[in-house]
């Protein structure tokens, strides 16, 4: 059970990184899916970040040096792009920059995942998944998934997400009813959210990008980083919920709410704890 005062120290952290992303705007280069590209970059502007669609392999010595994050999703991998994200991954590293990866559907096929586990190689800061996802990843064999779905729970894949923290180096975030977040020692807990977001796709690619632009203003701390960006959009995901009326509108609202985010709404309804 957290302390009033830890609480009031993850609350406080929280309203810190947004009131830091909104003031700073980082430019995010987002190498996503086909299907996710909008939502991407419209939770980005909301979130007062600056978003970069630039995928192209040939733009990437030019323009990725001067990027604050970077976000590469394999939800729509093909031969043609996967050069282009292993050139953004390797420069940002190799510039001290932080990315993120999210190894969408990575058990869909042997192709992903083998794409998946050579971008792990290249040090990414983050890796954010489903609980599947991350199981598939730390074991690296074929697990059993459907598209980019979850058979299992966030919870199910604590043990595998600490395993993969220790031999990538990365914090590895897990999306669910409870996510997850843990660099192999701390495992921590974010219960903000609502069930209907995993209603609209491209929820948790939007999640990715959010998580690269605060780690964007506080690359130092990825995991309290990581912690925020959670916090923020589950709370934005909580207040668009209580305003639709179906997923069509949460889409709307969540954007919306996560545009409006006040400190008075982010210190009463931060609900993160330390699991272990």
């Amino acid at each position: 059970m957290e302390s009033k005062s830890e609480q009031n120290e993850w609350s406080s952290g929280v309203w810190a990184n947004l009131t830091a992303v909104r003031k700073q705007s980082p430019l995010v280069q987002c190498i996503t899916n086909f299907v996710s590209m909008d939502l991407v970059a419209n939770t980005l502007l909301s979130a007062g970040a600056s978003p970069a669609m630039v995928h192209s392999v040939v733009e990437i010595p030019d323009f990725t040096p001067h990027i604050h994050a970077l976000c590469v999703n394999v939800g729509t991998l093909t031969p043609d792009w996967l050069p282009s994200m292993k050139a953004a991954a390797e420069l940002a590293s190799k510039l001290g920059k932080p990315w993120v990866l999210d190894p969408a559907a990575v058990s869909c096929s042997g192709f992903r995942l083998k794409a998946c586990l050579e971008l792990i190689e290249l040090k990414p800061s983050v890796i954010k998944g489903n609980g599947s996802e991350i199981i598939a990843l730390s074991s690296a064999s074929r697990g059993q998934t459907k598209g980019a779905d979850s058979s299992h729970e966030s919870t199910d894949a604590i043990e595998a997400a600490k395993s993969l923290a220790l031999s990538s180096g990365a914090v590895v975030a897990v999306s669910g009813a409870v996510d997850i977040v843990t660099d192999g020692k701390q495992v921590i807990g974010v219960h903000n959210g609502t069930k209907m977001m995993q209603k609209i796709t491209a929820t948790g690619c939007s999640l990715a990008g959010l998580v690269a632009a605060f780690l964007a203003i506080d690359s130092s701390r990825v995991l309290q980083a990581t912690v925020s960006a959670m916090s923020v959009f589950g709370i934005a995901g909580e207040l668009g919920e209580a305003m639709a009326n179906g997923p069509g509108s949460l889409r709307m609202h969540l954007i919306d709410s996560l545009y409006g985010l006040d400190e008075t709404t982010v210190l009463k309804r931060v609900n993160i704890t330390r699991l272990s």
